[in-house]
């Protein structure tokens, strides 16, 4: 005889009632869609509206017959002044990007009078079977109305990134067809771009069975609701918050040295966690950044469960070059990174001091910093204090007999 469910802390008598869980999927399904909607709909006026920052941008060039010199200036008081307004998302990479996606779409109308936006120079149609003939020469001016321009991009600005860093126009049209077609998450876009799908294709055979193979995706091309509404694009773009961790446990970690170091003393001053930085078109975050106010400079802190790799210190030292360069003020002194590696057993904490420039402000920064040892201690102890609340946990919640109780 099957048992009922209960739910934790409900007396034993209580069940789920007849069809609980067909309403529950059937709401978790709604959500989901409501969420990849949303996310859609933001996707598309964050889109539109990059793209027309980048038309603004060229035609205040070409109206003001600005010198090619000057353009990278303006790119930059431009990314200034509008960070200063509206927060992130417009560095001067960011606006020179949109320039070029401006000048790398156009638009095309059909005979119901919505719009299609394409690469520029793309032998490979996205457009529906009723548009217009393009070698009649119909490409139009940009739609009138804003809804339309934001209609007209199908795909999400994060794959126009990828798009834009394809130089080849054939090839960049023919992702882009592809993606559409096969409905491509970034993921996906990413990987066969990386696999040269365009050149492999056009060296094949039989090119019918190349693109229903690429078509095909793999488990971990898929992205949910909640990911597409945590973009970062997305998030920049709306101004908000973006606070990830891989685990509860690294979650916990990184709190608890954050309140470490800023017990340790007054030096230490807290700037942000998982602060992200964007190179090309990757994201990254470095878990932790306080600014030392003894040595008057910045420390990147990234927090590692496993053993310490060769790549964990050069990822280090790529941080360190973008915080020396995107972050530290001109009366700062250049940022010292911190790997605190919290294995099973014990721990490694490693200061990547190599980048400075003398000696002698190297062991000041020794002097100033807290012993790696201290660190190593302190991880090692609140790790195993972190581990043993969980099994607790996870032990009163498997004992039926304590069921109900509260954690």
């Amino acid at each position: 005889m099957a048992k009922k469910r209960t739910r934790p802390g409900l007396p034993a008598a209580t069940a789920d009632p007849p069809g609980y869980d067909a309403v529950l999927a059937g709401i978790s399904e709604l959500l989901g869609r409501a969420r990849h909607v949303t996310a859609q709909a933001i996707n598309s006026l964050l889109t539109a509206t990059y793209w027309e920052i980048g038309r603004r941008v060229v035609e205040f060039e070409q109206r003001g017959q600005v010198r090619a010199a000057y353009g990278e200036r303006l790119w930059k008081r431009l990314a200034d002044d509008l960070t200063a307004r509206h927060g992130r998302g417009f560095s001067k990479s960011n606006i020179a990007l949109m320039r070029a996606f401006y000048l790398q779409w156009e638009f095309f109308q059909t005979p119901s009078g919505k719009f299609a936006a394409q690469a520029k120079g793309s032998p490979f149609s996205q457009l529906p079977a009723e548009s217009t003939d393009r070698s009649a020469g119909t490409s139009l001016a940009v739609p009138a109305d804003f809804s339309d321009l934001a209609g007209a991009f199908r795909l999400p600005w994060s794959h126009y990134v990828q798009l834009l860093a394809i130089e080849n126009s054939n090839a960049r049209g023919f992702y882009e067809a592809e993606a559409l077609r096969g409905g491509w998450s970034v993921r996906q876009l990413r990987r066969q771009i990386g696999s040269q799908f365009y050149e492999r294709t056009a060296l094949s055979r039989d090119k019918a069975a190349m693109l229903t193979k690429g078509r095909k995706t793999r488990s971990d091309d898929a992205t949910t609701p909640e990911e597409e509404l945590k973009d970062p694009f997305v998030l920049e773009f709306l101004d908000l918050k973006d606070q990830y961790s891989e685990s509860e446990l690294e979650e916990a970690l990184i709190r608890h040295m954050e309140s470490f170091l800023l017990e340790l003393g007054n030096d230490f001053a807290f700037v942000g966690r998982q602060k992200r930085l964007r190179v090309d078109d990757e994201w990254y975050r470095v878990d932790l950044v306080f600014f030392h106010r003894g040595l008057h400079a910045l420390v990147l802190i990234d927090l590692k469960l496993q053993k310490l790799t060769p790549g964990d210190i050069g990822q280090m030292h790529f941080y360190l070059n973008y915080a020396r360069e995107h972050w530290t003020r001109p009366d700062e002194n250049p940022p010292v990174g911190l790997i605190l590696c919290a294995e099973h057993g014990g721990g490694v904490a490693r200061y990547a001091l190599e980048g400075l420039p003398n000696k002698v402000l190297a062991a000041r920064y020794r002097t100033a910093l807290p012993l790696e040892t201290l660190l190593v201690a302190e991880m090692a102890q609140t790790r195993k204090v972190l581990e043993g609340r969980g099994r607790h946990r996870a032990n009163r919640i498997e004992d039926p007999s304590r069921e109900g109780e509260r954690p």
